[in-house]
């Protein structure tokens, strides 16, 4: 771990906020979006994980094992069968 980097906090419009110097950005790997969260009274940021990370994985697994079936039944109605147009 390195040392701590003191810094001020800044008004940023309505807000506030603080800047993170490049060096710590690089050595954490955060490029983008981020998520914040309250630990107690110090405040932990990381980078945002990704929505549905590891769904493609998943979904071929339930394929590969055929537990990818509707568990509810089709039941067509009028409407499905003379009005829809594929």
């Amino acid at each position: 771990m390195s040392a701590p980097i003191r810094t001020r906090i800044v008004k940023i419009g309505n807000s506030q906020g603080i800047r993170i110097p490049k060096l710590l950005l690089e050595q954490s790997g955060i490029h983008s979006e981020v998520e914040i969260e309250v630990q107690g009274d110090h405040l932990t940021i990381r980078t945002a994980s990704r929505l549905r990370n590891g769904w493609d994985e998943a979904f071929a697994e339930m394929a590969d094992r055929h537990d990818d079936i509707l568990l509810d039944e089709i039941n067509p109605t009028d409407w499905d069968q003379v009005e829809w147009e594929w």
